[in-house]
């Protein structure tokens, strides 16, 4: 008689994953909470769960013994409960914002056709930590390390929009200019916060044009630039361009992995 042998392993990719039914639909509670972003009546959470009250109530009384979910007193209302809140916290300091979006690099330079850059803020300014050549590279000098001008980048004027000013100050006197040109570059900076994207066209360097999209974290801090640059002659620096609709929806999905939104 055959050797009883153990189960294949469900880790194993090359076969469909088996999970628990009760647990998934359960889940849906706990997925239409977090979307609302609000306490919901027993009515409302289950109808947005796609269930309905009665199936619903014993998974909210299980999660509740969890921790997963609380109920105030008052309203009879349920909202994510402490644990919930403490695997949010937990899930957030496990993600670096360079090393993500340093993964999705490579796949962002194909797409767009231009490369890809990340820089953050150094002690001296924008500075890029992070860069992506695309498939058929046209050159541009751009290293690790370097650190670029506020008022000439796009990378640099994302972050004097969206950092404290107090932060941004001491690169800004290092680079001086008139009251014209101050004037041009506050404009500049409110058009940044408007659309969620900073241009620069022939700024930093000649033929050469820029488009930087803003991470933030939970905190609603600006962590990184994400930017694209290219010849001015083949990259579309308006808001309303493929590249830049793409750009804006990276970080959008970066800000969204880090627990953050948009200010």
């Amino acid at each position: 008689m055959p050797a009883d042998r153990a189960p294949a392993d469900d880790d194993d990719d090359s076969r469909p994953q088996r999970g628990i039914q009760s647990i998934e639909v359960g889940g849906r509670l706990l997925l239409a909470l977090a979307g609302s972003g609000r306490p919901l009546a027993l009515k409302d959470l289950a109808q947005a769960a796609g269930m309905s009250p009665p199936k619903a109530h014993p998974y909210l009384v299980s999660f509740g013994k969890l921790g997963l979910v609380v109920q105030d007193a008052g309203s009879g209302r349920y909202g994510l409960g402490p644990l919930a809140m403490q695997l949010g916290l937990i899930s957030l300091q496990q993600y670096d914002p360079v090393r993500l979006a340093t993964a999705r690099l490579p796949e962002l330079a194909r797409q767009l056709g231009h490369m890809v850059a990340i820089a953050v803020w150094g002690n001296q300014g924008p500075t890029i930590v992070r860069t992506e050549e695309p498939p058929a590279p046209v050159h541009v000098n751009m290293r690790h390390g370097t650190v670029m001008s506020v008022r000439g980048t796009a990378s640099g004027r994302l972050f004097a929009a969206w950092l404290a000013p107090e932060r941004t100050r001491p690169a800004l006197a290092a680079d001086p200019v008139g009251v014209r040109a101050e004037a041009a570059f506050q404009r500049e900076c409110a058009q940044a916060r408007r659309e969620g994207l900073a241009h620069a066209v022939d700024s930093a360097l000649p033929g050469i044009s820029a488009l930087a999209a803003p991470v933030f974290d939970a905190a609603g801090a600006m962590v990184l630039s994400l930017t694209v640059i290219g010849p001015g002659a083949m990259l579309d620096t308006r808001a309303d361009s493929a590249a830049a609709q793409l750009l804006r929806q990276v970080a959008g999905e970066l800000t969204a992995q880090l627990g953050g939104s948009r200010p």
